[in-house]
């Protein structure tokens, strides 16, 4: 038997078969076996019609027998994949179907696919097939599922990686139930409820679609009102009786008391003598009331005797005071009664006590009115109507009457008063015409802003306008401008609703913009969600104001960013905007700014201190500065800051400390006293006490004293003065910790912390949705940006619009730091930032970044 090889038609040598001969231990028969070796080379050099081929031939005496064909090929993989797989974002329970077309290859290539580098195993998930024409698909996607996938291609020569699709599960958001109705904001009348609900079932996420309809409901709601009885008219007189009387009744029944009102008050029932005094009784009854007139006349005459006793005591006590130029002509004042030591008891209004002691004010009328001349010196000739004896507190809604004997004018409401000085022996004060000055009611700045946007400031204020780059159309400028109401606030408090803002009116308002502005306002409150509901409001064209939002709501329309001392507010149209507060619980905490002002009185032994107690806004504030500047005030110590509790107790101002022997305080005036609502209720007008201080020598040049400020069952703050009297040694204390910039308007780049190019690329990484959750929403995350992301998710680009939140709150810091920060929590900008080149940036947005570790 003899076995060869035939290749391509042709024998082959016998010299290159390699023959192998063994025994088949079963049947016990030979068995031969025979190879050749086929080489690369010789399968590349054949050119024929069909495949290298080879045949093994055997053949013996009882026959011949041939082998079926065998091909060579040379084995490959290509390169490239025919079509790699495409990313897909899908509903969570959605079918995700990944295709994978192999590249061209001998053998063919099988295909394993990856998810983040881990192979996947169908046969372990029953929801995963990888057998349809090496395609994956996913059934019910799941949140799990989210993930980078790669197709896998390998045969015997190579292995073969796709490009990387990302999938993206998502789930829309979902409405949670209704809250219960809330109780009626009012306790009397017309009023509202609500409710709300929460996008949270489920949350949505991985950049699915935020919730459709009102987060927030309100509907109308009506409490009866109590209503106070009232009487009816009399009855006619009854017949008169033996007594010599009759009598008539009247009934409470127009109306009756309901749902809680006041009974009617006086008598049901009325009698008189009915016989115009001639009715004749017995002798008995007629000498009884003949003693009771004499008991009388006896008290009448006793009665006009003592307070004949009493002017006159008090009139020589006036004299022997004199030398401390204090006019009191108060019995109280002197016995401490017990209108002295209630300081809580409502005082009587219709009495008209002399007193020249001090006077805290509250309005800028008030505070005009009693300038050195007439607040420090001695006035016999006014009169002004207080609460009680011993402290003076007069407020806007009970304003103090002046009663003068030779001046008896009205003076109009204004800040820019002006005064002649008088003469100190002569205490009848002269007082110019003041409807001819001028009156400050507003601040107020502009500037023109274009296509590259810019930042309008109103110094020393806090209140600034952030308009973003491209928020105004190419080719297109405005004149925007932005004022500070400091007049009478025109937002009419309802209930316990407070003032926390200045009113801030910035326009034009017809101006159109296309990308949410920035507008920053300073409030007084101690934030807390728990103790305060914060609004944000309104004026509309016709004069009334209307609630924009309240800042815990969730709103597409706008978005309010509470900070400690500040409100930031996108907004898309222009108006006048106020933060106002109702107080949850009697926690709510307003935060007041207390400084303390001296200067000279004309009167050279005298020394005026002035005690303000303001809302802690710096325009507040500087209201204050300014009228102090005009008046000649020196800060004598750096301004604090007084937490005041909604609490209902009252504020009290007290001078402690001061030497003996070199200065003494005039008698009475220690201590003041202002109610709570002249604080709580202040509407941003300053309140003012003041205190006259004198020299014994005008050697004295030195005054160190305490004043306290503190709220009963509350907190107090200590202002500590040391100063000296003359200019020459005096230390200035500045008004502003920090001015603002002296160009209130900054325009184009210079106006905003992150260059444009960066900031650019920064929008592009985050507005993409990202598998890990590192997109816009984790960027406002680490930007302490954790509410109302609604509001964000409705922008083209919420990245950009994140971006200013962050111009407007970090106007003043120093660097990026904080930015920075956030992006190196997030991770996800590494890459990309740090691939930007020198070339690739402006030279100087470059340097400014690398110098602020950005």
């Amino acid at each position: 038997m003899q076995i060869f090889f035939k290749c391509n038609g042709e024998w082959v040598h016998q010299n290159e078969h390699v023959s192998e001969e063994s025994l088949d231990e079963s049947s016990g028969l030979k068995v031969r076996e025979v190879f050749i070796n086929v080489t690369r080379q010789q399968v590349e050099d054949f050119h024929g019609p069909e495949d290298y081929w080879c045949q093994c031939v055997a053949w013996s005496h009882l026959g011949t027998s041939k082998s079926r064909k065998a091909s060579v090929r040379i084995a490959y993989l290509r390169k490239n994949f025919e079509q790699d797989p495409q990313g897909r974002e899908v509903p969570i329970e959605g079918m995700i179907v990944l295709h994978c077309r192999p590249p061209e290859g001998v053998p063919a290539a099988e295909v394993e696919w990856l998810k983040n580098e881990e192979p996947i195993d169908s046969e372990q998930d029953e929801n995963i097939d990888t057998r349809a024409d090496h395609n994956l698909i996913i059934r019910q996607a799941r949140l799990s599922d989210s993930g980078n996938y790669t197709c896998m291609a390998a045969n015997i020569v190579a292995k073969r990686r796709s490009l990387s699709a990302t999938v993206v599960v998502y789930v829309n958001g979902g409405w949670s139930s209704w809250t219960e109705w809330s109780a009626c904001n009012v306790r009397c009348g017309r009023g509202w409820q609500k409710r709300s609900r929460t996008c949270t079932n489920p949350a949505p996420l991985n950049g699915g679609a935020f919730c459709e309809g009102m987060s927030v409901q309100k509907i109308t709601c009506t409490s009866l009102c109590p209503v106070d009885g009232s009487w009816e008219v009399w009855s006619e007189w009854s017949v008169c009786s033996p007594e010599c009387e009759h009598l008539r009744i009247r009934e409470c029944t127009a109306p009756p008391p309901r749902n809680g009102g006041k009974f009617c008050e006086g008598l049901s029932q009325e009698s008189e003598n009915c016989t115009d005094g001639l009715c004749i009784l017995g002798w008995s009854r007629r000498g009884i009331e003949n003693t009771s007139d004499i008991a009388l006349y006896s008290g009448l005459g006793a009665a006009v005797v003592a307070v004949a006793v009493l002017v006159i005591g008090v009139t020589l006590y006036r004299r022997s005071q004199s030398d401390y130029g204090v006019d009191v002509i108060d019995s109280s004042a002197l016995t401490g009664n017990s209108l002295l030591l209630n300081s809580a008891m409502q005082p009587d209004l219709t009495v008209s006590r002399t007193y020249s002691g001090p006077i805290c004010l509250q309005d800028p009328l008030d505070k005009e009115l009693m300038t050195e001349s007439s607040l420090f010196n001695p006035l016999s000739d006014i009169k002004v109507k207080v609460q009680s004896s011993f402290m003076v507190s007069l407020g806007v809604s009970e304003r103090a009457e002046y009663h003068g004997k030779n001046h008896s004018r009205t003076f109009p409401h204004g800040n820019n008063h002006s005064f002649s000085t008088m003469h100190p022996r002569n205490k009848t004060p002269y007082i110019q015409n003041l409807s001819s000055l001028p009156t400050r009611t507003e601040l107020r700045t502009t500037g023109v802003f274009g296509h590259l946007g810019g930042r309008l400031v109103m110094p020393n204020t806090g209140v600034s306008l952030l308009i973003p780059h491209g928020a105004i159309p190419e080719e297109n400028s405005w004149e925007i401008y932005m004022s500070i109401n400091q007049g009478e606030p025109s937002l009419q408090s309802d209930g316990s609703e407070v003032l926390l803002s200045p009113e801030v009116t910035c326009g034009p308002p017809d101006m159109i913009v296309t990308t949410p502005f920035a507008l920053t306002i300073p409030h007084c409150a101690d934030v807390s969600s728990e103790h305060w509901n914060i609004h944000l409001k309104k004026r509309t064209q016709q004069g009334k104001w209307e609630e924009v939002m309240s800042v815990e709501d969730e709103s597409t329309s706008c978005y309010c960013l509470l900070d400690p001392f500040a409100c930031h507010v996108l907004l898309d149209s222009f108006g006048t905007y106020a933060l106002t507060g109702e107080p949850i619980t009697d926690c709510a905490v307003k935060q007041l700014k207390v400084a303390v002002f001296g200067c000279m009185s004309c009167n050279s032994l005298d020394y005026n201190l002035r005690v303000y107690c303001v809302d802690n806004t710096p325009c507040a504030f500087q209201e204050v500065v300014s009228d102090e500047r005009h008046q000649g005030g020196q800060l004598l110590e750096e301004p604090k800051l007084l937490h005041f509790k909604g609490n209902t107790f009252s504020l009290q101002i007290s001078v402690l400390d001061i030497p003996p022997f070199l200065w003494r305080i005039k008698p009475f005036t220690a201590c003041q006293e202002v109610p709570f609502s002249r604080v709580w209720c202040s509407n941003r007008q300053p309140l003012h006490c003041a205190f006259s201080l004198e020299r014994y020598t005008p050697t004295t040049t030195q005054l160190s004293c305490k004043i306290c400020i503190r709220q009963l069952k509350g907190h107090e703050q200590i202002l500590q003065v040391q100063t000296s009297i003359l200019e020459s040694e005096r230390e200035t204390i500045t008004f502003f910790a920090q001015e603002d910039s002296t160009f209130p308007a900054q325009t184009g780049p210079k106006a905003f912390k992150i260059p444009y190019s960066i900031r650019q690329r920064i929008c592009a990484t985050f507005d993409t949705p990202n598998a890990k959750g590192k997109d816009w929403q984790m960027l406002a995350q680490k930007n302490s940006i954790n509410r109302n992301l609604s509001y964000f998710a409705t922008q083209s680009s919420p990245s950009a619009v994140i971006l200013n939140l962050w111009e407007a709150r970090h106007q003043h810091d120093g660097d990026l730091d904080s930015l920075a920060c956030a992006l190196e929590e997030i991770g996800r900008t590494h890459t990309k930032l740090s691939n930007i080149s020198e070339s690739q940036l402006d030279e100087a947005d470059f340097n400014y970044s690398r110098q602020n570790g950005l």
